[in-house]
């Protein structure tokens, strides 16, 4: 029993400590859990909700550290599937004193990329209140792209809401083509659509908010509601009637590390939509757990729990319940 789903590919990560030297020259590197999919519900989790993750892992080192931090993140695995014929996933990470750090992936052929599909058939949706759906998973592989897709099928018979980060990684697909086409075909499954304004430019051709939420409005009769991420500037809101609203961000002191900070912005949105907030109040939370997060090295060690983020927002002069 869970109130939040996802599926994907978790991976081990291998962060450097060493400030603004490459992947080649750093030598002292720090472990942690990492995967967009995964830092959301590590994210959900920590805020105090039921989760299961859904995934394929191999049987090695790799998979059995995934599988320890799951539980230390008191994250459901009852339906991760373990395999000896295929690898677990991992990844390199440089740490830099300005902008995106540098990825290298080692995860082609991975075990979660030979998803069994028959696996989706176990899963008890009696329970779910919402499911994250992110364009990662379905880029790995073409059986990740198929379970992606019977997931949200069933996800659409047993009537869950929905949320979708398009999550772009141009190095997982064949070219930039394919993915526009399959991202922007994705999305129209979703209830909610949470892009960047750097993915509008790539997925429809605008920075601009409001065009980037009206192509995806209007893109799918399901979509209802669309929130763009603008960075430190906060969100920008509009829904299917037409309304529309922005809410500012948080300003941090130190960026640390910006990776997680999109996946931490979903966790803060979906936890409150759980908890029954408006639309406003999730966003402005979407917006503190987003700031949270460059402020931590690993890619989701800066995820609060309710005190912190309690703290975090009395510090920033909002009142909480």
């Amino acid at each position: 029993m869970s109130e939040f789903l996802t599926i994907g590919e978790p991976i081990a990560l291998f962060g450097s400590e060493e400030i603004d030297k490459s992947l080649k020259e750093a030598a002292h590197f720090q472990k942690f859990l990492a995967g967009a999919e995964v830092n959301v519900t590590v994210g959900v989790s920590r805020l105090g909700h039921s989760t299961q993750y859904i995934t394929r892992l191999g049987k090695d080192p790799f998979g059995e550290f995934i599988v320890d931090q799951l539980h230390e993140n008191r994250i459901g695995t009852d339906y991760i599937d373990t395999t000896a014929d295929y690898w677990t996933a991992f990844q390199l990470k440089d740490r830099v004193s300005q902008g995106d750090p540098s990825i290298f992936y080692f995860r082609k052929g991975s075990a979660a990329s030979h998803f069994n599909v028959k696996n989706l058939d176990n899963i008890d949706f009696s329970e779910v209140k919402l499911a994250h759906l992110s364009g990662i998973f379905p880029a790995i592989s073409m059986e990740a792209l198929k379970a992606f897709r019977y997931f949200v099928e069933l996800l659409e018979q047993n009537n869950i809401q929905t949320t979708f980060d398009p999550n772009l990684r141009p190095q997982l697909w064949a070219s930039q083509k394919e993915m526009v086409t399959t991202i922007n075909e994705l999305a129209t499954h979703a209830d909610i659509i949470l892009p960047g304004i750097n993915e509008g430019e790539i997925l429809m051709g605008s920075r601009q908010p409001e065009e980037i939420a009206d192509f995806y409005l209007n893109n799918s009769s399901k979509t209802k509601t669309v929130v763009v991420k603008l960075g430190a500037e906060g969100a920008y809101v509009k829904q299917k009637d037409g309304s529309s609203f922005t809410v500012p961000g948080f300003h941090v002191e130190e960026v640390v590390d910006t990776v997680g900070a999109g996946d931490g912005f979903a966790a803060g949105l979906i936890t409150a939509l759980i908890e029954g907030e408006n639309l406003e109040a999730a966003v402005l939370r979407a917006n503190a757990i987003g700031a949270l997060a460059v402020q931590s090295p690993g890619d989701n060690d800066g995820y609060p729990t309710p005190e912190e983020l309690a703290k975090f927002l009395a510090e920033n002069g909002v009142s909480v319940s």
